[in-house]
């Protein structure tokens, strides 16, 4: 593949996620308005804000944020973090920065589309499927199987978007020793990190556990800032580091004054902002089990282990796409079908769809979905 194809999911969202009534499928925690985050500032980041001039700032990023980001982690300095606007440029810069052609790559499925088809654009990729049979469990063996002489890249996404599942600290950290035995770089998306079900499973985050890993983050997802369009790599690799920030010379040279302010209070501020956004999920998760006991004849559900989406299973008559197309049609419901998450690489369940569980609103937008429900099992 030479091309980037359409990004299915943001197609569909272009349609849909502004129109539809209730977005049950939201990848983003509940948002925060300016007075809320505003109100988290220290003294400091107050007078930042109300002094702040609108010029260009740092390609690195704002070192206030820098120095705050650093702080979520246990080896990692400032100057081995370089801010992206948003994940998503952080993806396309690393991959192309770490790829071309001769190479290899191997990408674990499902997954965030861009993770698999900007390195199919480069260069030769393997697949690596999470087991669905076995609750989406990972075989590091598979990896490691994959691996060839010319594999730069291992890319993974803990906790998965979108099955919402983790996988033990030991076989991450066997991942790092294996990248780490054979000159590979270790690519983690980490952007759900700080919203896991039982806090004795937040993973270890990947440049902690090597100084060739590249960790990815972003206020989006478990923050619930995704206006702010403010990512971040980390990685204790000077040189790597040096040539991501020449490569982002070519993209957004550097990220929104305001949004780096606003940022630096939310990181700042993480514990605040993860224990309130892990508050809503816990709260609105009796509300979806009481909405899949309902009706369990047509969804297989469990909860997600960490961060705010999940894969249930449809069960139903007729294909998953057609379900959803006339959910939100008729309903103004909008989940997002397992055709959108299809893979060149590897096979992924057809009869899934992605639900989110993070944001206010639940409650109504299930009973519409239940409405709807009733009266075609009525009609």
């Amino acid at each position: 593949m030479t091309f980037l194809p359409d990004f299915r999911l943001e197609t569909y969202f272009s349609r849909w996620e502004f129109t539809a009534r209730h977005h049950l499928t939201a990848s983003d925690a509940e948002t925060m308005s300016m007075a809320e985050l505003l109100a988290l500032a220290d003294d400091e980041d107050r007078r930042a804000w109300a002094d702040l001039r609108l010029g260009y700032t740092e390609t690195f990023g704002d070192p206030g944020l820098r120095e705050a980001i650093a702080a979520t982690y246990t080896d990692v300095l400032p100057a081995d973090v370089l801010c992206f606007a948003g994940a998503e440029e952080g993806i396309y810069l690393a991959m192309r920065v770490l790829l071309g052609p001769g190479d290899h790559a191997v990408v674990v499925t499902p997954n965030y589309q861009a993770a698999e088809t900007v390195p199919l654009s480069l260069c030769e990729v393997t697949g690596v499927a999470l087991d669905a049979g076995r609750d989406f469990a990972l075989d590091v063996g598979a990896i490691e199987a994959a691996l060839r002489p010319n594999t730069r890249v291992v890319s993974v996404n803990f906790p998965n978007n979108p099955t919402g599942k983790l996988i033990p600290a030991a076989d991450l950290r066997r991942l790092a020793e294996l990248c780490d035995e054979r000159g590979i770089h270790l690519f983690s998306d980490e952007v759900y990190r700080g919203l896991e079900l039982d806090p004795a499973r937040v993973l270890p985050q990947a440049a902690d556990l090597s100084p060739r890993a590249l960790s990815l983050n972003v206020v989006s997802k478990a923050y619930g800032l995704p206006g702010l369009r403010v990512g971040w790599i980390a990685c204790r690799d000077p040189e790597l580091l040096a040539r991501l920030e020449r490569a982002k010379h070519y993209t957004s040279i550097c990220n929104a004054a305001p949004s780096e302010i606003l940022a630096r209070i939310a990181v700042k501020s993480r514990e605040v902002i993860l224990g309130r956004n892990r508050g809503i999920i816990a709260a609105n998760l009796p509300l979806f089990d009481a909405f899949f006991a309902e009706f369990a004849d047509l969804f297989a559900w469990a909860p997600p282990e960490g961060g705010c989406v999940c894969f249930p299973r449809y069960l139903g008559p007729g294909s998953v796409d057609a379900f959803c197309e006339s959910l939100v049609e008729e309903a103004g419901v909008l989940l997002l079908p397992a055709g959108l998450y299809r893979s060149e690489l590897t096979d992924v369940p057809a009869d899934r769809f992605r639900l989110g569980v993070g944001r206010h609103g639940a409650q109504e937008a299930l009973d519409a979905f239940a409405t709807w429900l009733r009266a075609r099992r009525a009609g």
